[in-house]
């Protein structure tokens, strides 16, 4: 540990489940102690399921089966205090108590083996999306990136949306995608675009090249894994964006993806001129058009998948990116992140219809320095 570093206790889980186990008991405890107080006629006992009831919200079958037990014990001694186990009263509680503890048991065993398979499914779906999307890098050269991707299914944390990005010869590539589809079912078509977009996109050809060469990796692979009940389905949008490392002029290619926002400072959102051709995989030998435009110090480039503007409220009513992000121009690339994720999910109430996946590329001011002044004047 650093010198000077602050040293903090972890409360590990097993000690808050321990902590958490002193209710139930003290239930117990205190129903007993006030049942045989309580007039004759006054019966608490059938209370103690409470707490046995309340333990697998915290704990697995064993400390639910352990507390069981002192309910189980709570009752004998309720009614050897009130005239002896052999009434009629006292046994039927007992029997209904030891029943429910059983049946209460059973539960928290299927719910710590759910819980045990959807920590798995997790573990395998977060392997996966490093595996298949890398993490992008927080710079690259006067670039400051940050992304965020919220998946639509609940247990998959990857599906239809992706995105990259490379160093190809003194620029940065950047491709944003959605495949048709979500969640598990789409991403063995994110993985073959994913994997065409490295293998080409470092090598610097033109972008409406580069732009062919993953519209026939689509087709391929449609032609290659199609059913005759999916024919036509299998497609993908794309916006591949090149940022010149010394250059504001920035070029974009699009394959039916909306375009980009760009965040200047002072509040102020365009969208750049854009002539999208089909979707990747619809139309064989499609010609792919060239877009360009000022991509300056300062600004921020904003990329997002149509799950991002499709997000609905509960009247119905489409996510405003443009007015909304708006308020965020000036902020850092991870603070936008962050920002969108929050009025996101707060717009869709919690949960997004579509997987939604957003790339923000900030172009830092560019310092120059005059040698023999000592003065620093900024451009851009």
């Amino acid at each position: 540990m650093a010198p000077g570093a602050k040293r903090f206790r972890v409360r590990r889980p097993w000690q808050s489940v321990h902590a958490l186990l002193v209710l139930p008991v003290v239930l117990i405890v205190v129903i007993t102690v006030v049942d045989v107080r309580l007039p004759w006629d006054i019966h608490l006992g059938p209370a103690l399921v409470i707490a046995p009831a309340l333990t697998p919200s915290f704990a697995g079958p064993r400390a639910t089966a352990g507390i069981g037990a002192l309910a189980a014990v709570a009752q004998v001694l309720i009614g050897i205090h009130r005239g002896g186990l052999a009434t009629t009263n006292h046994i039927v509680q007992l029997l209904t108590l030891v029943v429910l503890v059983v049946l209460t048991v059973a539960y928290s065993a299927l719910r710590e083996r759910r819980q045990a398979q959807l920590a798995q499914v997790r573990t395998v779906a977060e392997a996966a999306q490093h595996v298949l999307m890398w993490p992008l890098p927080e710079q690259i050269g006067p670039l400051r990136i940050a992304s965020l991707y919220l998946a639509a299914e609940d247990e998959a944390q990857i599906g239809g949306d992706l995105y990259a990005a490379t160093v190809s010869d003194g620029s940065v590539r950047l491709l944003i995608g959605d495949v048709r589809g979500k969640g598990l079912p789409a991403i063995g078509e994110a993985a073959l675009l994913l994997g065409s977009f490295r293998e080409s996109a470092h090598r610097h050809i033109p972008l409406a090249e580069l732009a062919t060469r993953l519209d026939q990796s689509v087709t391929r692979y449609a032609t290659d894994l199609e059913s005759p009940e999916e024919e036509g389905e299998r497609f993908a949008t794309a916006l591949l964006v090149d940022i010149p490392d010394h250059d504001a002029v920035t070029r974009m290619t699009s394959c039916g993806h909306p375009p980009p926002l760009l965040l200047s400072p002072g509040h102020v959102v365009t969208v750049p001129s854009l002539h999208p051709s089909p979707p990747l995989g619809v139309h064989a030998g499609a010609e792919h058009t060239l877009d360009v435009f000022s991509f300056e110090p300062g600004d921020t480039l904003l990329l997002y998948t149509d799950g991002v503007m499709e997000a609905r409220d509960e009247r119905g009513r489409f996510y405003p990116l443009a007015d909304r992000v708006a308020r965020w121009t000036e902020d850092s690339p991870e603070a936008l992140m962050h920002h969108l994720r929050r009025d996101l999910l707060a717009h869709a109430g919690g949960r997004l219809g579509d997987d939604a996946a957003l790339i923000a590329v900030h172009r830092h001011p560019v310092e120059r320095r005059h040698h023999g002044r000592g003065e620093i004047t900024r451009r851009g």
